[in-house]
């Protein structure tokens, strides 16, 4: 705990899985809940919201580092379009971990949409029959009376994945940043991997292997202490 990029890279990890975990939660719950209306087009909606989950990151990651470029990315062109000044996404210290935690929303959110979509289906149809005869007129109404309670088994194995996915962060930070710029966007695993099969410290970065298991296991068991007991069970 005394080690400086030990303590940074913690740092950094925490803050990608606050961002990356809640926001692709909710998306991927918004996401599934509009195809779940879809009538016509719901195989179509399924499969392009599902392609960044299928595609190899290697390949997207070019993709995005392209999309990202400060001088001829289309993002930085758009900005440009409305006078804002576009940043250097993945080259600057104070965006380079919001960049990467974008990327990783994109990458969860189909996941986190079949999820809740799989969920969703088992909801009997009679509940919303009976919601609606006992006053719930609206959708909203319906949602938190019968979708939101009768999808906590899902949302349960939703939150336990994110949050396990976005600990283990490590491809995008491999092949975009490198944990640069000075250390901002090194996280843990890549930092293990620095420490064992670049600088052959393999005693210090198995160490650190045990504290970021142990991370794991404490945020399991919080999640299913605290979630667990709001969860209804059909």
């Amino acid at each position: 705990m005394n080690d400086r990029t030990f303590r940074r890279s913690l740092w950094n990890t925490s803050v990608y899985t606050a961002i990356v975990a809640p926001v692709s939660i909710v998306l991927g719950l918004g996401v599934a809940l509009l195809i779940e209306g879809e009538g016509r087009a719901r195989g179509f909606f399924r499969t392009v919201y599902f392609l960044p989950v299928a595609s190899l990151i290697v390949a997207m990651a070019t993709v995005w580092q392209y999309i990202f470029h400060p001088t001829i990315g289309p993002l930085n062109a758009l900005l440009s379009l409305a006078g804002i000044p576009g940043p250097n996404w993945l080259g600057a210290s104070n965006t380079v971990l919001y960049s990467l935690s974008i990327i990783g929303i994109w990458q969860s959110v189909g996941f986190n949409m079949v999820l809740f979509l799989a969920g969703l289906t088992a909801i009997p149809r009679e509940l919303y029959a009976a919601a609606h005869v006992d006053g719930a007129k609206s959708a909203l109404d319906r949602f938190f009376l019968v979708t939101w309670p009768m999808l906590g088994p899902t949302t349960l194995f939703v939150v336990t994945i994110s949050v396990t996915n976005a600990v283990k962060v490590f491809e995008t930070v491999k092949m975009l940043t490198d944990g640069g710029p000075n250390k901002a966007s090194e996280v843990l695993l890549f930092t293990i991997y620095q420490e064992g099969f670049v600088y052959l410290r393999v005693g210090y970065a198995s160490a650190m292997t045990v504290v970021f298991l142990a991370i794991l296991v404490v945020l399991m068991f919080l999640q299913y202490r605290v979630l667990d007991r709001r969860v209804h069970y059909t």
